[in-house]
């Protein structure tokens, strides 16, 4: 056993020794003890997303924290199970340093795992070449991923790309800016479990992170990646903003006959980090699993799970 196999092991031993109580008020000593400006940094941040609980220590809201321990009481199996999964000891060390990053604020750990060296979904060691791909992407935004994708592995990496995005005005930059690209579908709509129509909630921090929910003002055509994609895809791209979860469960037929490789994003709720991986796992378990850390050290964030 390495250095990295005990240190996973010992943080889960003594997470699963502690009472729920006990387990969350050692992440707030751990937090207390952080220097006011990171704690300002922490409390600002999670203010302006909804993702994973409020942090306004000024007015005694620990939510996050709450959350986070919550998560490691209940799932830490789960995240032992992952850990055992894990194919690389890149991968189970950013795990690691992404559960002692919950439980003690560790930054020294989320500083040594965070990857410079290759664009955020297409890490050569994990996927080496790309030809003729079917290529989906879920979340496209602006096409930035679909723009690395061919950037990375050159024009002949694909002969059809899908792009989904839901903000109209985000929508028409994106069609603009891939108009350079042959062979490239961008479609208007939701990606969930599940045909018809859901409401745009807009996110005023940044339209990035506009979600699909049951209200709001702008409504948007929804639909599963098993309903609107006929022909067999090889690669699915996604990051949605909590959504992944259910466009998952929406492609179970392309995952179960085609096999894509899968690039999600699984940070935008805390259960993701293990669930989403338990959910391929279950559709089919030959997939390999990988994680990579882009986003802050701080609160991690792009955190992406590649099942190839």
């Amino acid at each position: 056993m390495n250095i990295i196999d005990l240190q996973f092991y010992r943080l889960a031993e003594e997470i699963s020794a502690l009472s729920r109580g006990a387990l969350y008020e050692k992440m707030r000593t751990s937090f207390d003890g952080l220097s006011p400006d990171i704690r300002n940094r922490l409390s600002v941040y999670f203010g302006k997303f909804g993702f994973w609980g409020k942090l306004d220590p000024a007015n005694g809201v620990f939510e996050e924290i709450e959350l986070k321990a919550d998560e490691l009481h209940n799932h830490i199996d789960d995240f032992v199970w992952l850990y055992g999964r894990l194919s690389d000891y890149r991968s189970k060390k950013t795990l690691y340093a992404v559960l002692n990053n919950w439980y003690a604020y560790d930054f020294k750990t989320t500083t040594q795992v965070k990857e410079y060296a290759f664009d955020e979904y297409f890490d050569h060691d994990i996927i080496p070449d790309a030809r003729d791909e079917v290529f989906v992407d879920l979340g496209a935004y602006f096409g930035e991923s679909t723009l690395s994708f061919v950037l990375n592995y050159g024009k002949e990496c694909y002969r059809k790309i899908y792009c989904y995005e839901i903000t109209p005005s985000v929508f028409a930059e994106l069609e603009k800016t891939l108009s350079v690209l042959p062979d490239v579908d961008c479609r208007m709509k939701g990606v969930a479990d599940r045909e018809g129509a859901m409401k745009i909630s807009v996110c005023p921090a940044s339209i990035s992170a506009n979600t699909l929910s049951d209200q709001g003002e702008i409504e948007v055509t929804v639909t599963s990646l098993d309903a609107d994609i006929s022909e067999p895809v090889s690669i699915i791209k996604a990051d949605i903003e909590g959504g992944e979860q259910r466009a998952l469960t929406g492609a179970r037929n392309h995952i179960v006959n085609d096999h894509p490789k899968l690039l999600f994003s699984v940070y935008h709720g805390n259960e993701d980090l293990w669930k989403i991986a338990r959910m391929i796992d279950e559709m089919s378990s030959d997939y390999k699993f990988y994680m990579r850390l882009k986003g802050s050290v701080v609160y991690p964030t792009e955190i992406t799970l590649f099942a190839i």
